[in-house]
């Protein structure tokens, strides 16, 4: 490859008209040569080129490239970041939601509850109100049904109804059925606990007499009837006890 003496000497050789010993054209008199540009020669480096560093170089490019990737670089670790704070967020949110859930869930489980015990409560104490209203009123209604057994035992201890009173006592006995009937409607029940073992819980002892044949502490004779409303004693049965 021809460098740049080479170029020179071709140079000055046509100047002189006598290009290696060839005739070459002629230069008019009196107007002035062309200068000759060398040819930069072919070779690692290029004429012109912009060195390294300077304007419009490799060197500013690659700056320039570099500071535009870490710029993204850093977009992109701060919308990562952004992103991470958001779920975190949402995340305190939901969790914050789930255990207000609870919360409701659990009054209102107890709300329930506490609603059934009041209602079976009610239901109890409604019960036990209509019980003692029935017992009051049967307990206002027995001097009436004991007059009315008085009534019929001394008709019955007089040999019978007499004339005239036939009808009379026929009367008591329907009135005195139509009351016991009505109490037995109303659930009261009465008891005539004769031959049974004496309980205080629903006997009322007035007398102890010698009996033949009769356990002591056995209830050997009835002087006033009982009666109870289910398990409850509105009246105890007045009797007398063996001794």
């Amino acid at each position: 490859m021809t460098g740049k003496p080479d170029i020179a000497e071709a140079a000055d050789k046509v100047r002189e008209g006598a290009p290696h010993g060839a005739p070459g054209p002629s230069v008019p008199a009196g107007e002035p040569e062309a200068p000759v540009t060398p040819v930069a020669s072919v070779g690692s480096e290029s004429v012109g080129a912009p060195p390294d560093g300077g304007p419009g170089g490799p060197g500013e490019g690659e700056g320039e490239g570099d500071a535009g990737m870490a710029e993204g670089r850093a977009g992109v670790a701060e919308t990562a970041e952004d992103h991470e704070r958001n779920l975190e967020h949402d995340l305190e949110q939901l969790t914050a939601k789930a255990e207000k859930a609870d919360e409701y869930l659990e009054l209102a489980q107890r709300t329930k509850a506490d609603f059934e015990n009041y209602r079976k409560r009610a239901a109890r104490e409604a019960a036990a109100a209509q019980e003692r209203g029935i017992a009051k009123l049967a307990k206002e209604l027995l001097p009436a049904v004991d007059n009315l057994d008085r009534a019929l035992q001394a008709a019955e201890s007089d040999g019978g109804p007499q004339a005239g009173n036939g009808t009379l006592v026929s009367g008591i006995k329907l009135v005195h059925a139509d009351v016991i009937a009505a109490l037995a409607r109303a659930g009261i029940e009465r008891f005539s606990p004769e031959g049974e073992r004496f309980d205080p819980q629903v006997h009322e002892a007035v007398a102890q007499i010698p009996a033949e044949g009769a356990e002591s502490g056995t209830v050997v004779e009835v002087y006033q009837r009982g009666y109870r409303l289910g398990e409850v004693v509105i009246r105890p049965a007045r009797v007398a006890v063996a001794a």
